[in-house]
């Protein structure tokens, strides 16, 4: 993230508004923030004007939830007397490597799979997974594990699940259905 710390110097409600936006809860995914889904790119105040400048870039340029995570941010904005300047920007494209890791197991915790992981190249064996696994269609079987059990024995039910960027998956061993956070 480019500018998501307040200056130093600047005063408590400036410090608070500031907390509050990179609080904005995702309108599809409440249980993380904006600022954890990587969605808030910028963000900065201007105690002499009282406008709080934020940037933010969609999962992907169609995503619908763009104009409600725009209202949520000039609705908390205006609650701690400032008034909100929200831009967006589509490049560089919003990528799930932007997604924190606290956030990945909130999504795990939530009932959704989060993007897959793959070793770096560079990597022992066994390293821990840092980047999102590249899907390629006909290629090797796309392995997700069940949020709920743990197993990786799933199926894809449909490549579209509650959202355009979430797919519908089902556990062949608990059975349950869960969404999949597809990684881009």
């Amino acid at each position: 993230m480019s500018e998501v710390s307040a200056p130093v110097g600047v005063t408590t409600a400036s410090s608070a508004v500031l907390a509050a936006v990179r609080a904005v809860p995702d309108p599809e995914i409440p249980v993380i923030s904006i600022e954890d889904l990587g969605i808030l790119r910028e963000l900065s105040v201007d105690e002499k004007t009282g406008k709080v400048h934020a940037v933010i870039t969609p999962t992907y340029s169609g995503c619908p939830a763009m104009r409600a995570i725009e209202d949520d941010i000039a609705r908390v904005c205006r609650a701690h007397g400032f008034t909100a300047v929200v831009s967006t920007r589509l490049a560089p494209a919003w990528t799930t490597d932007w997604i924190g890791e606290s956030a990945r197991e909130a999504l795990r915790r939530f009932g959704i799979a989060p993007p897959g992981l793959a070793p770096d190249p560079g990597d022992d064996a066994g390293a821990a997974p840092r980047r999102p696994v590249p899907v390629t269609i006909g290629g090797p079987r796309h392995t997700v594990a069940c949020p709920r059990c743990g197993s990786e024995r799933t199926s894809e039910l449909s490549r579209f699940g509650s959202t355009a960027c979430k797919a519908l998956r089902r556990c062949d061993d608990c059975g349950d259905p869960f969404d999949e956070f597809k990684a881009f």
